[in-house]
């Protein structure tokens, strides 16, 4: 009696390994169209549909092809955001990294997007990204605005491009960003170098400029 329940315990114990390596292994492979949020998958060679943006329990996946967003609070967000346009800074947002992000190779369509994001392609959003940590390389369009921690390659909204870390070129209304390299293009332009409006530009790198002006003093 004692051998068949130890004999019966082995094949449970093993039936559950082989089924929790099942899904593992089912977890990393490639779907063609998947929804967010999920606990089984992590890789999309399609489309990946996101009904709500999941922040407590997020789980990075990677996209390559459509990324696809539904959270409908992106349609009311714009007007109450309008008032309340800032510079994303290094305070207001967890930097994550690389690997804890949602990563799409090709194009992010959504109202807006909660999940920390790297975008390598052409991204489309309404209300853009909103208290998460979002780096786009590639073009950014919206309606309204677009707000990044990081952008390369050419951001284009009627309103506002707020940034912290910028490479390329701004294009609408109002653009800011901090640390700043390339043209903005604009009724109202700031960058960490100068104010103008219509046009302004910089080519160098803050950081070394800074760094050479405090060496300098140092120096006397």
């Amino acid at each position: 009696m004692k051998t068949r329940i130890l004999l019966i315990a082995v094949l449970l114990v093993n039936t559950l390994m082989y089924a929790s390596d099942s899904l593992k292994v089912d977890s990393l492979k490639p779907r063609l169209i998947a929804a967010s949020p999920s606990k089984t998958v992590k890789n999309v060679n399609g489309i990946l549909f996101k009904y709500y943006d999941d922040e407590d329990h997020f789980k990075p996946k990677k996209v390559n092809g459509l990324g696809m967003g539904f959270n409908f609070v992106g349609i009311f967000l714009p007007p109450l955001m309008l008032f309340n346009l800032q510079l994303p800074g290094n305070n207001d947002y967890v930097v994550v990294p690389r690997k804890k992000m949602n990563t799409i190779n090709g194009l992010q369509l959504s109202l807006i997007n909660m999940e920390p994001t790297v975008t390598n392609g052409l991204e489309i959003n309404v209300s853009s990204n909103i208290n998460t940590y979002a780096v786009t390389n590639g073009m950014s369009v919206s309606p309204f605005f677009n707000v990044h921690h990081e952008m390369k390659g050419v951001s284009v909204a009627p309103l506002a491009n707020i940034g912290q870390k910028c490479r390329g070129i701004q294009i609408g209304l109002y653009n800011q960003c901090k640390d700043f390299r390339g043209i903005q293009i604009g009724g109202w332009n700031e960058n960490g170098r100068r104010k103008l409006p219509l046009i302004n530009w910089n080519f160098k790198n803050q950081k070394t400029k800074k760094a050479l002006q405090k060496s300098h003093h140092n120096k006397f």
